[in-house]
């Protein structure tokens, strides 16, 4: 069973982390893998919760963005085989 965290959590269970926990101690506390928290810490590491918000909303908008693109570009490639039999 996959686990989803919120952003607030992450950045507790770092926070945590930062207080002289062993990620050893602290994974199996919150049902994570190592992998996961030095991960967690790679890209979260040093946040606040307020500064959280925006990242996801920036990355949220950035994924729409590319699948925006993609599309367009599948557009004008079909267009341009289209052109390219007359």
């Amino acid at each position: 069973m996959k686990k989803r965290f919120t952003e607030e959590q992450i950045i507790g269970v770092l926070k945590e982390g930062e207080t002289g926990l062993k990620p050893a101690e602290l994974c199996p506390k919150h049902g994570i893998s190592e992998a996961t928290y030095y991960s967690w810490k790679a890209k979260s590491g040093g946040m606040t919760v307020p500064d959280a918000q925006p990242l996801k909303e920036l990355e949220q908008e950035n994924s729409t963005l590319k699948r925006l693109l993609a599309e367009s570009m599948l557009d004008n490639s079909a267009l341009k085989d289209l052109l390219s039999r007359k």
